[in-house]
């Protein structure tokens, strides 16, 4: 098998990967972006409900998680959430924001996907589906690498681009090959653990759960000094919905989360004032009024809360009202991998350059996107870190290359 040549090889067709390879390619150089899967962007694709998040307008350092906080920053603010809808909008892709700066797009996530591929292919990027990594060796000159699959070859690039994502989604193709890639260069990796991952219970908590299952409501969900403040979702499994992902990526195991329903309203004074109108009306039909019925009524029997509400005095309309705006629930673990929408941890920034996301100590080895130890909250947040750390390593690869 004759040696093909590159400038660069990039192992992952994601969002992170393809940025990567549009930039790297930008001033001539020769680039090559493999993948397993039989399509490029399967993550992007499915996102965002199939109309894909791509961004968040109030993207920032800090709404990202790494044992250095402020590693991020550079990439970050050299290619913005702006940038990248510039990008969309170029492409005449329609899109609109929802809640909390989140960007969707009109029509479908496939819509960024296409961008991606124009924007490959008049870079001349050439892509390989269903290819494996078998081997990957430092030579003096750059990497051996050994292709299996459709793409099987032997390859020989000056820059080798590490953007296969985490753990999270196994059955897309998901795995530790990124880190462990770094570890045989010598890079150290982090504590991994699936994140924005619905949260599960045990078994005494779980029955009263499964009466209310579909039930959404609105709340602060809090763990330590972090407070988010979303929807959550009761499921046949524990909680889920927004706020619950975003706590997730900060909860560990034996730490309750408390949740706080209307946390804006005075909820003791809402209760006095139902009493005097209509005392007659249960407890469970009065909180019915503030909060879902089901969820009012599954309250009021796991606390206890019976009897007229003309009954109850200032005092226990205080502690209904406290426990209604402070409730802690005990987690026993998460959903896991499987449907964790990201891996929290990874490559250790400690040995990258924040500005390129070049290893410190491996010429022309480069981590870019989820597989690395930052990790965004839910909104559209992770993909604009596959965008921004992209851009870095892809821009200074062309620098170099051109």
């Amino acid at each position: 098998m004759s040696v093909e040549r590159f400038d660069t090889v990039i192992l992952g067709a994601g969002a992170a990967g393809m940025m990567c390879a549009i930039h790297a390619a930008s001033r001539g150089g020769r680039v090559l972006i493999v993948d397993q899967a039989k399509a490029p962007g399967e993550k992007i694709r499915i996102s965002g409900g199939g109309r894909c998040n791509f961004t968040n307008i109030g993207t920032s350092a800090r709404n990202f998680l790494s044992n250095n906080p402020h590693f991020a920053k550079s990439a970050l603010g050299r290619y913005t959430q702006h940038d990248f809808v510039a990008l969309v909008e170029k492409h005449g892709i329609a899109y609109h924001e929802k809640t909390l700066g989140q960007l969707f797009c009109d029509d479908s996530a496939k819509d960024i996907i296409a961008m991606l591929m124009d924007e490959m292919a008049r870079a001349a990027c050439e892509l390989r589906l269903r290819t494996t990594l078998e081997s990957l060796e430092r030579i003096d000159d750059g990497f051996a690498i050994t292709l299996g699959g459709d793409g099987a070859a032997k390859i020989r690039c000056r820059h080798f681009v590490v953007a296969s994502g985490g753990k999270s989604i196994p059955k897309m193709g998901a795995s530790s090959l990124g880190y462990q890639i770094a570890g045989r260069f010598g890079l150290a990796v982090t504590e991994t653990r699936p994140a924005l991952v619905p949260l599960t219970f045990g078994e005494d908590v779980l029955a009263g759960f499964r009466e209310i299952a579909g039930v959404a409501a609105d709340a602060r969900i809090s763990c330590g000094k972090t407070t988010f403040d979303e929807a959550l979702l009761f499921t046949h499994r524990g909680l889920s919905g927004p706020a619950i992902l975003q706590i997730s990526s900060y909860w560990r195991e034996k730490e309750p989360i408390r949740i706080a329903f209307l946390p804006t309203q005075d909820v003791f004074a809402d209760l006095r004032s139902s009493r005097q109108e209509n005392g007659r009306r249960s407890i469970a039909n009065t909180l019915g009024d503030l909060l879902p019925k089901r969820l009012a009524a599954y309250l009021a029997d796991a606390h206890g809360w019976m009897g007229p509400i003309g009954d109850a005095s200032d005092k226990k309309l205080a502690a209904i009202a406290s426990t209604v705006q402070g409730w802690d629930v005990m987690p026993i673990g998460s959903e896991g991998y499987r449907t964790a929408e990201v891996t929290l941890g990874g490559v250790d920034t400690s040995g990258l350059n924040s500005r390129t996301m070049e290893a410190r100590t491996v010429d022309g080895l480069y981590f870019i996107g989820e597989v690395v130890d930052v990790t965004g909250w839910l909104g559209g947040y992770n993909f604009q870190w596959a965008w921004s750390s992209g851009w870095a390593a892809g821009t200074a690869i062309a620098e170099r290359t051109g």
